[in-house]
């Protein structure tokens, strides 16, 4: 041990036991900042611990430190007594516990100048003799090797405990199970300082799923009830350093809304200049003047520090949503010029041939075309609508007393409805059938502000303001909780079907008059419905988002038919590529069940419309009326 460490060893240690003590009795955490720079973390009593010996902020180091329990130290001496004490008292308490020692071999040695193909890299490992440590081995490898790589994939190397690689700072702790690895540091540039940071990241984040696996492994082999899941073994806790990242991101995500700021302000005086052109001319639109400078914000966004997160599954959920903020601001600066369909197209993808094949056969369907167009239906106004939207609002904040939402009329939208945060936005040139309300409700308040106020309930702020992508799924949701209330009407799924047109039609390079033209004279649709479709998709110089509706809800019906639950959806606003992030964060218990459920679930009528869906439907099978 360091002389000037020697005085304050002794003390620290029996404060490191009483944390310990009281880690087990009453819950609380240990973070300790040691004397030489380095920490101890254990969020919850576990059975192991994540060593790494150094404090050069390498690969190894970020391994230990994005688990739940770990220790890094540049001193060996103090790295045993901490380690000897942890072991003898979370065996006590867990039953078993399993050291898991992390470095990196000195170079890359399997890597030559002349190698004609990325090569493998090695890992070697070594273990104790007993069958919970050669369990704890077997599945580390297993998974180290099973996990794909973009670039390069392990060699792993088994080594007796008495080889060299044994020979560790760690080696030699009496009663105490280890599982030792070192990899070869395959993200730093040959020949000089750099590194690959993608590479990194893979290394750390392979490295730290297997070493959970083989903790599983451990723990099961020892005779003890294995974990739900190797990653319930994850953090549970978040540290100060995600609280100050989501609450800065979620500050920026908050300081503009994307769709208010590319919406034109003036529809009605667009519509009639258009119809006085005979259709033949793109209208002019208007927009509200930016209430925030763009490049302002953006430098608060990569402000945004994310290298102490500790997390590697949060950490790539942050910085997936930076990200798409950045191309959402980029977005807004460059409304009507040129490029922003091409940043939009980035953000919201293409249009797909299988959901452009589904939207033109919904389209060209007679049977569906001749009963939308004879229906006649009860019409109301924004007045009628918002009246419902309060009650509906009241129901639930009675079920949750945060669920404040407010409901503004504005005369400066398109006719429909928008949800801004916790805002319920109502254009005053609204007219929509009677039949249509309870569903447009459900969408805009029962899956929206739901989900924003769910998202709130949970530690992560993200989840209200959305992941990233999180759209289509949430449309997708909202869409399908109108077929499960009633409310999917023939004219109701043309609509969607038009828009996933339309946006086609504008990412290929047609003019508004010409998709104008395509919905009305190929498919059929009157003027004012086919006008407000093409306004949606060419605002700002034409957006690509109002695809995602009927993409989103193809992707339910599949999630749904495959066995899937809705149930995780209603945590927040995600998206269907996040569903296992959220499982995982779900299962260490990061995040928490809904806060409320949909009101409309409960409905008898309702769960029968989900077993359908359940066993299969096309969202044709979904008109009921």
């Amino acid at each position: 041990m360091k002389p000037d460490l020697v005085s304050s060893a002794q003390p620290m240690i029996t404060d490191i036991k009483q944390e310990i003590a009281a880690l087990i009795s009453e819950g609380k955490p240990i973070r300790r900042d040691l004397p030489d720079g380095g920490r101890l973390h254990i969020d919850r009593p576990l059975p192991f611990l994540c060593v790494h010996i150094g404090l050069e902020p390498t690969a190894a180091r970020d391994v230990v430190s994005s688990n739940a329990s770990y220790l890094f130290t540049s001193d060996a001496t103090l790295a045993k007594e901490i380690c000897c004490l942890i072991s003898r008292m979370l065996t006590e308490h867990c039953h078993a516990f399993l050291l898991l020692d992390f470095g990196e071999l000195e170079k890359d040695r399997f890597l030559t100048d002349d190698a004609p193909v990325l090569t493998a890299f090695e890992i070697a490992v070594t273990t104790g003799s007993s069958a919970p440590e050669h369990a704890a081995m077997e599945a580390f490898t297993a998974a180290a090797v099973d996990r794909k790589s973009k670039y390069r994939t392990p060699r792993i190397e088994k080594l007796p405990n008495h080889s060299v690689h044994a020979t560790t700072p760690l080696s030699g702790l009496a009663g105490v199970s280890t599982l030792t690895v070192r990899f070869a540091p395959i993200y730093r540039v040959p020949g000089h300082d750099g590194i690959y940071p993608d590479l990194k990241d893979r290394v750390v984040a392979n490295m730290m799923d297997s070493g959970l696996r083989a903790v599983a492994a451990y723990v099961e082999a020892s005779g003890l009830k294995a974990p739900a899941s190797h990653r319930s073994l994850g953090r549970r806790a978040f540290i100060d350093a995600v609280t100050r990242a989501d609450r800065a991101m979620d500050k920026v995500a908050r300081a503009f809304d994307l769709l208010l700021a590319v919406t034109p302000i003036n529809s009605e005086a667009a519509w009639g200049e258009f119809e006085a052109g005979r259709y033949s001319e793109t209208p002019t639109f208007l927009y509200r003047p930016l209430e925030f400078e763009v490049s302002a914000q953006k430098r608060k966004l990569f402000a945004i520090s994310l290298d102490q997160l500790e997390d590697p599954l949060l950490t790539e959920l942050y910085l997936e949503k930076q990200q798409e903020l950045d191309l959402q601001l980029s977005m807004i600066a460059l409304r009507e010029a040129p490029k922003f369909v091409e940043i939009g197209r980035a953000v919201y993808g293409a249009v797909e041939p299988e959901l452009l094949h589904v939207a033109t056969a919904i389209l060209e369907d007679e049977a569906m075309r001749d009963r939308a167009n004879k229906r006649k239906t009860l019409l109301i106004d924004c007045n009628t609508v918002a009246t419902a939207a309060r009650e509906m609002i009241s129901d639930y904040r009675r079920m949750y007393p945060r669920f404040d939402a407010s409901i503004e009329i504005r005369s400066d939208l398109p006719t429909g409805l928008l949800v801004s945060a916790n805002r319920l936005l109502v254009s005053r040139a609204t007219t929509m059938p009677a039949e249509r309300l309870a569903a447009l409700l459900s969408h805009e308040i029962g899956v929206h502000l739901l989900t924003y106020y769910n998202g709130s309930a949970q530690g992560l702020h993200i989840l209200s303001s959305g992941l990233a992508g999180h759209e289509g799924m949430q449309e997708g949701l909202a869409v399908f909780a109108e077929y499960l209330t009633g409310g999917m009407t023939p004219e109701r799924l043309q609509l969607l079907a038009a828009r996933v047109v339309a946006c086609n039609a504008m990412l290929k390079g047609a003019i508004f008059p010409d998709t104008f033209r395509l919905l009305t004279a190929d498919y059929g649709l009157d003027e004012q419905r086919a006008f407000n479709v093409v306004l949606r998709v060419y605002r700002g110089g034409g957006l690509a988002k109002d695809a995602i509706y009927l993409r989103g809800l193809l992707e339910v019906l599949s999630h749904l038919k495959n066995g899937g639950s809705l149930t995780p959806f209603w945590m927040g606003k995600i998206s269907a590529g996040h569903f296992a992030a959220v499982e995982e964060l779900r299962t260490r218990g990061l995040l928490k069940p809904p806060a409320i459920q949909p009101t409309f679930l409960a409905s008898n009528t309702v769960r029968q419309r989900l077993k359908k869906a359940m066993a299969g439907l096309t969202p044709m099978d979904m008109i009921e009326t």
